[in-house]
C-alpha cells in the first residue's frame, strides 16, 4: 500500500532543528510511506474569511490541495512562548475550511517535535492536536514526540538512535491508520 502524508512544520528558520526532524521522518519512513512537505506556509496570508473564496491566495489553494492529495498529516512543530507558532496556527485555520469540510477531514494525524524547554514543547504539540481535531483531521493521540534540543547535544537528530526509532515507530504507525 502506498501511503502519501502531509508533511507542515511549524518553523519558517530553514536550519530548524524541527525541519531536521522532519527531514528524519521522511528518512526513516517505511517502505510504501512518502513525506511530502508543504515548505510554504510563511507565504499564507493570515487568515481572513473575507478573502476565502473562488479568488484565495495561490499559496492557501496549493496547501489545501496538498492536504486534499494526503492520506495523512504530520506536524512537526516547536513551541513558542509556551504555545503554537503563527504561521502554523494560521495554516490550521485554512485546513479548517470551508468549515466541517476541510482538506485534511477525518486523515489521521500527529503532532511531534522539539523545542529548548525541558519538556521539547509538549504544551505547543497539545494545542496544535487540539485545534487540528477541531478543524477536522483524526488526531491519533498515542503518537507523541517531544525532544528537549539539550537531549540532541547540538546533533542533527539522525545522529540520536533513540528519536530516529522513535520517530520511525511514529511515522509507520500513522500510516497503518490510513484506511
Amino acid at each position: 500500500m502506498s501511503v502519501k502524508v502531509l508533511v507542515l512544520v511549524g518553523s519558517l528558520r530553514a536550519a530548524s532543528v524541527n525541519r531536521q526532524l522532519a527531514e528524519l521522518a521522511a528518512e526513516v519512513a517505511p517502505e510504501g510511506v512518502t513525506l511530502v512537505p508543504f515548505d510554504r506556509l510563511g507565504e499564507l496570508p493570515f487568515y481572513n474569511e473575507d478573502i476565502d473564496n473562488e479568488s484565495v491566495a495561490q499559496s492557501v489553494a496549493d496547501l489545501r490541495a496538498a492536504a486534499a492529495d494526503a492520506d495523512a498529516a504530520l506536524v512537526v512543530t516547536p513551541e513558542y512562548n509556551g504555545g503554537t507558532p503563527g504561521v502554523l496556527k494560521n495554516a490550521i485555520d485554512w485546513l479548517s475550511r470551508p468549515f466541517g469540510d476541510g482538506a485534511l477531514k477525518g486523515k489521521p494525524a500527529a503532532v511531534v517535535g522539539g523545542s529548548f524547554g525541558q519538556y521539547g514543547g509538549v504544551w505547543a504539540h497539545d494545542e496544535v492536536r487540539k485545534s487540528l481535531g477541531i478543524a477536522g483531521p483524526r488526531i491519533v493521540e498515542d503518537l507523541k514526540l517531544s525532544v528537549p534540543f539539550k537531549t540532541l547535544d547540538g546533533k542533527h537528530p539522525r545522529e540520536n538512535a533513540e528519536v530516529a526509532a522513535q520517530l520511525g515507530d511514529i511515522v509507520a504507525k500513522l500510516a497503518a491508520e490510513v484506511g
